[in-house]
């Protein structure tokens, strides 16, 4: 009989396979086990990334590696992207879940809260990995979400309401992004602490702007 473990990777896996078959924004691009203990996810969102000169660019494909460790359920799966990614949740070696991980809650459900973060849809600037980044996400809240499209493929209980939130202490912004044009954008020089606010509706854009299109430098 196979171990609880092995029960649940199988289960995983199925989830996995089905929920994402016909999903344009993540796609299964690797996996590794039988039932697969690593997965590779690509992900076609819009995130942000920081080149050599500092500055933050728009990226539209994503790569997260999951990786189910031996003490999985009980132990969060290990999560690292293994693209560029200026998030304040995100560092070169770990995505942070911690925040929400739960042995109840399905790969499915995470690997989609992991698309929301790298959208901006949901991130944490109170106990974050890149404090550059949660400070510039504290300056810049109006040009956020990068990506306002629901992530989560459809389910038979229906599609996901744009912007949703469960990630806990998360700060969430949901409602149109800005119509990018050609406006440059500077992030500057920050004395408050680093806080997020509640969940609201972006306001006041300029709609023909592009605050992506250009340079954006990173002061420190």
């Amino acid at each position: 009989m196979a171990s609880p473990r092995t029960r649940r990777l199988m289960v995983d896996a199925e989830l996995i396979r089905r929920r994402f078959a016909h999903w344009p924004l993540i796609e299964i691009s690797g996996t590794a086990g039988i039932p697969p203990e690593i997965y590779r996810f690509t992900y076609r969102v819009k995130g942000l990334y920081v080149d050599a000169g500092g500055n933050i660019l728009e990226r539209d494909t994503h790569l997260l590696e999951v990786n189910l460790s031996l003490d999985y359920p009980r132990r969060a799966p290990q999560c690292r992207m293994l693209t560029p990614v200026f998030h304040p949740n995100f560092d070169d070696a770990s995505v942070c879940i911690g925040d929400f991980w739960a042995a109840s809650e399905g790969l499915d459900e995470l690997v989609i809260r992991i698309g929301r973060m790298i959208a901006y849809q949901e991130y944490n600037t109170r106990s974050p990995l890149n404090g550059l980044a949660a400070k510039w996400a504290a300056q810049n809240e109006s040009m956020l979400p990068v990506d306002d499209r629901v992530i989560a493929p459809p389910s038979e209980a229906g599609p996901e309401p744009a912007g949703a939130v469960s990630l806990q202490a998360a700060t969430t912004r949901t409602g149109a992004v800005p119509s990018f044009a050609q406006q440059p954008a500077t992030a500057g020089t920050h004395s408050g602490s680093e806080t997020g606010g509640g969940q609201d509706t972006v306001q006041g854009h300029d709609l023909g702007r592009d605050p992506w299109n250009e340079k954006i430098v990173i002061e420190a």
